[in-house]
């Protein structure tokens, strides 16, 4: 293979066809647009702005992207870098349109110029993913190690001083001199890497050991060990740091991984009663969690004071309608932490159910072209892996629109991509690193041999007429 065929765009695999990446360019180009379309929709109905520049330099970051792609996983799937750079786009008009909510306020706010190096550094980070992890199957050998790490990270804010790690009453955060992270959002990453090489080390522990109970196999109590770690980690998570959010996503997502690693109905039904039984008792335990039980049953009953943000988030989606106010045209500045939480209400008041579907059906995209490239693969890590990581992208958007549309509990999730905060952005482009990374091998691995028949009878035959 000649080097200069990679950046020409065409790289032919082990089978001589070629592979070409031109695909996944024209996309990051159509994502650019449609960002650079909002942004003229923005300047149109507020003004001319920052927002010109910034387009720019988006435009280079996302090219520097696809430049990383091309070379360092040039098998990858052309599909997964633009649903992320589209996202990311869309994301940042949001919260410029907010940012200039916040200065007809007497409130200047430049969350959209952060945003952006967040975008950058994020970038920096997929972009070294790519360089030093070569082969997806090398993290399965420091399983252990994530599993510590992402637990460390997890429980870190809940023994720090609230003066450092408490946010709006959730103590998730660290924050020193004015620098703040969110470090369960890398370690939910640590932790998916681990529960897919404890599973793959254990498979015959999950897959065969049991007993038979009616319809379905239930596991030994020795068995449930790794399920009752999570389980009281999420429930820990809940109480403590007062984060439903993180509690659903991380519990969510090692419970389909061990659904999809076993095939076995049993640890889900096990499991959702097991989370069950734990939520309960911390709804009877704890006055934050009945609380936000209480305002998602009833919103509008306690408006002026804990029900508000959700009251105004309904508000918004019913004034939004199909087509949406349009971009800039709408008062999504009225919701508390509209630019976090509930970016998706701002998507439904301005761009409508239409434009909402839409977002969503981006994220359908990227979580189908995920769980291809897991399925893809031919080891046992790559699939669970490449299946969670997929999953939790997908998981946590439901989370959040079930939460800002009231089918469920509000949970302080964020957006995918969209909303505004480094620790998320940067996690989310580490997954689509690995999703790109699982993707490359599985496209470079020659596929096997066919087994010789072991008899005449087993051989293919075919008939020809003379």
């Amino acid at each position: 293979m000649r080097p200069e065929s990679i950046f020409r765009g065409r790289v032919p695999d082990r089978s001589g066809m070629p592979r070409p990446r031109r695909a996944e360019l024209l996309l990051c180009l159509a994502a650019v647009g449609i960002t650079a379309f909002a942004g003229l929709a923005l300047t149109a109905s507020i003004g001319a702005g920052p927002l010109a520049s910034s387009l720019g330099v988006f435009a280079v970051i996302a090219l520097l992207a696809h430049l990383a792609v091309r070379v360092w996983a040039p098998r990858a799937d052309p599909v997964l870098l633009p649903c992320a750079v589209a996202l990311n786009g869309l994301g940042l008009v949001l919260i410029e349109r907010l940012d200039r909510a916040d200065a007809l306020l007497g409130e200047p706010a430049s969350d959209a110029a952060h945003q952006l190096i967040w975008t950058g550094i994020g970038v920096g980070l997929f972009a070294t993913v790519l360089i030093l992890i070569r082969d997806h199957a090398v993290p399965a050998r420091y399983g252990y190690t994530c599993g510590l790490a992402g637990v460390v990270l997890l429980l870190l804010p809940a023994v720090l001083p609230s003066s450092i790690s408490e946010v709006n009453g959730g103590k998730s955060w660290i924050r020193l001199s004015g620098f703040s992270i969110q470090p369960g959002e890398f370690a939910k990453v640590l932790l998916l890497i681990f529960v897919a090489s404890f599973l793959v080390a254990n498979r015959e522990l999950f897959t065969t050991a049991g007993k038979r109970v009616l319809w379905m196999t239930v596991p030994r109590l020795r068995d449930l060990g790794p399920l009752l770690v999570v389980t009281f980690v999420a429930v820990l998570v809940l109480v403590y740091e007062k984060n439903l959010g993180f509690s659903l996503l991380i519990f969510g997502t090692v419970l389909a991984m061990l659904y999809i690693g076993t095939g076995r109905g049993s640890w889900l039904i096990i499991g959702v009663g097991m989370f069950a039984v734990g939520a309960v008792i911390a709804y009877n335990l704890y006055g934050h969690v009945r609380v936000r039980v209480q305002v998602w049953q009833d919103p509008f009953a306690s408006y002026d004071t804990t029900g508000y943000q959700i009251a105004q988030a309904l508000f918004g989606l019913a004034t939004g309608g199909m087509p949406g106010t349009g971009i800039g045209a709408g008062h999504p500045q009225n919701v508390p932490f509209a630019k976090t939480d509930f970016i998706i209400s701002t998507i439904g008041e301005e761009m409508g159910l239409i434009g909402l579907t839409a977002i969503i059906a981006l994220f359908l995209v990227l979580t189908v072209r995920g769980f291809s490239a897991a399925l893809s693969t031919r080891d046992a890590f790559g699939k669970l892996l490449g299946g969670g990581l997929a999953f939790t992208l997908a998981w946590q958007l439901f989370v959040v629109v079930g939460g800002v549309t009231k089918l469920i509990p509000l949970t302080g999730l964020t957006t995918p991509f969209m909303s505004y905060g480094g620790s998320s952005l940067l996690a989310n482009y580490i997954i689509v690193a690995l999703l790109i990374r699982i993707s490359h091998d599985a496209r470079s691995t020659a596929p096997p041999p066919p087994r010789p028949p072991g008899n005449l009878a087993e051989a293919q035959t075919e008939h020809i007429r003379r």
